[in-house]
């Protein structure tokens, strides 16, 4: 990619559309010329509300935009496999919201497709971008904690969330797991990769999606990950890390904290926190800084963000929902 300034096109009008959309505009070198909905009306309410030139009603359109460097999808989990796909078969770079997809098939399939191309693709998990959190996994790579044995992590919400909302609704991939246990997920693959075992319970709604569920996560090396997620209860969002000669807090919001503590035997503790000119602690820019980067490195994927990695989650997820039994409409 030649051009200076990364064009975006933004798939969907929802409200993280919204969010990224803001963030991308604050940034000089970015520069929003397109959306997609499925309805006229929509891509042009989205368009107006943000000064974007181009308005499209169907994704395809989107896709075939030559003017589009790469495109952000922001639709529910279980249009991202059709919207990422239709990107990149049009030559799109995509930016794809968590969970990457459905199920490991389905990631696979937009990695297999990605890499046959030779086109940027990228999990919007923007938690591996944040500063804090690279600073955090920096520490524990250096053993600052020693060997590390627990990782703990939830994200629960209070809700109540009625039957009609889409965090209820199995065809559109609801529930807490996908949704909010993704970041406990990832926070948990972070620090310790893929677990050798699973065992998860879970409470399960009417619809057949999960309400909460909880997570033990296993390695072979003894490590282990207590993992929650809930759209029934408002949890903390804490983390900790605790290895063989230290612990890590992290005390509230542990995908975009604002500080975390570090506890090392025979020392006191030691606080980071978030740089002023990091910008505020809920912004997507660095996810967005970390694409742009890649796009004009002419890279096809992020070190940060790595497709393996995201490959590993969307396999630990569906062993999750295997136990607990959760499945969604067309899968096998």
């Amino acid at each position: 990619m030649a051009a200076e300034r990364v064009r975006w096109g933004i798939l969907s009008t929802g409200g993280i559309a919204a969010s990224f959309t803001a963030d991308l505009l604050d940034l000089p070198d970015a520069e929003v010329v397109a959306v997609a909905s499925r309805s006229d009306a929509s891509a042009k309410a989205f368009a107006e509300r943000f000064g974007i030139p181009r308005a499209y009603g169907d994704w395809a359109s989107l896709a075939a935009d030559e003017g589009v460097d790469v495109v952000y999808v922001a639709t529910p989990h279980a249009a991202h496999r059709q919207a990422a796909g239709l990107c990149l078969e049009a030559g799109r770079a995509v930016l794809c919201e968590k969970a990457f997809t459905l199920n490991a098939r389905e990631a696979q399939e937009l990695v297999s497709l990605a890499r046959a191309k030779g086109l940027f693709l990228m999990e919007a998990m923007w938690m591996y971008c944040n500063p804090l959190v690279r600073r955090l996994k920096a520490l524990v790579d250096d053993g600052a904690v020693g060997e590390v044995r627990t990782v703990q992590a939830d994200f629960g919400l209070a809700g109540p969330f009625p039957p009609s909302h889409r965090l209820r609704d199995p065809a559109q991939g609801g529930g807490a797991l996908l949704d909010l246990g993704v970041y406990p997920v990832s926070f948990a693959h972070l620090l310790l990769g893929e677990p050798e075992q699973v065992t998860a319970s879970a409470q399960l709604s009417p619809e057949g999606v999960d309400l909460q569920t909880g997570m033990l996560l296993s390695w072979a090396n003894g490590a282990r990950a207590l993992l929650h997620c809930a759209i029934n209860a408002g949890t903390g969002v804490a983390a900790s890390v605790t290895g063989s000669a230290g612990r890590i807090d992290v005390p509230g919001g542990f995908f975009y904290p604002e500080r975390f503590v570090l506890h090392r035997d025979g020392r006191e503790p030691e606080v980071f926190t978030a740089a002023p000119e990091d910008g505020p602690r809920d912004s997507m820019r660095h996810e967005a800084l970390e694409v742009m980067g890649r796009l004009r490195a002419g890279d096809t994927e992020s070190p940060l963000v790595p497709l393996d990695g995201s490959l590993g989650v969307m396999r630990t997820l569906d062993r999750v929902r295997e136990v607990i039994g959760v499945r969604y409409p067309g899968e096998v």
